[in-house]
């Protein structure tokens, strides 16, 4: 995928195209687009938890992320993203506008939603490989990728928040909300990032990994006949 704030020509028509016709259908676009996200940061956690390659440290991680860009394999998918963003982007400008809002800077904000879902999406793959490295570490297992996936999206929303494992939702739809927020207001995500890698560092693999089992242990025994 292009580096921030290039992309393809055919992914720009295709925003324009959709931000003439957008202004109906935003609740359910908004439901499409949290579906998308889900999709994307599925696959970019799967795809790295397949790999022996992980972050260990948070300044490692901090490292990567100040290097080149490396979501090419999700091009695709953040492509339908910033399609899919045009309806729910157009309600946000209006309601920050009070006006009509041009569709060339819907077109435009849609692309910046991208931008801000691929660097989002990079953000949290490194954020959740060191997740993986610290369970991993300390329990001298795989990791469970559902465990993974709910401690990343947890510490990449709330790096200083109580990590509660008894509620196992992936809150995608405030994910969603703070990257489309990002794209559209211009709100950088790189320093919340920081903070979650710091806390990531800290996290007790043996800890979290033999309590998930637990709440799956229990909840496997409710659910049992």
């Amino acid at each position: 995928m292009p580096g921030p704030g290039t992309l393809p020509r055919s992914l720009g028509g295709r925003a324009r195209a959709a931000g003439k016709s957008a202004g109906v259908g935003a609740l359910s676009a908004g439901e499409a687009l949290v579906e998308a996200v889900e999709g994307v940061v599925d696959q970019a956690i799967s795809r790295m938890l397949l790999s022996d390659r992980r972050i260990t440290s948070a300044a490692q991680g901090k490292s990567r992320l100040a290097g080149e860009t490396d979501t090419e394999a999700f091009a695709g998918d953040i492509q339908r993203i910033v399609v899919i963003a045009v309806p729910v982007v157009r309600r946000l400008a209006r309601g920050a506008r009070r006006t009509r809002v041009p569709w060339m800077m819907v077109a435009s904000s849609a692309i910046s939603v991208g931008i801000a879902v691929s660097t989002g999406v990079r953000e949290l793959r490194t954020l959740a490989s060191l997740v993986a490295h610290r369970i991993e570490q300390a329990t001298g297992e795989r990791s469970d990728p559902a465990l993974v996936k709910k401690l990343a999206v947890d510490l990449y929303l709330h790096p200083k928040g109580t990590l509660r494992l008894d509620d196992d939702r992936l809150r995608l739809v405030r994910l969603t909300r703070q990257w489309v927020s990002s794209g559209v207001f211009g709100r950088k995500t790189s320093k919340r990032a920081e903070r979650a890698l710091d806390a990531a560092e800290q996290l007790d693999g043996a800890a979290l990994s033999a309590r998930w089992a637990e709440l799956h242990r229990k909840s496997d025994a409710g659910g049992g006949t």
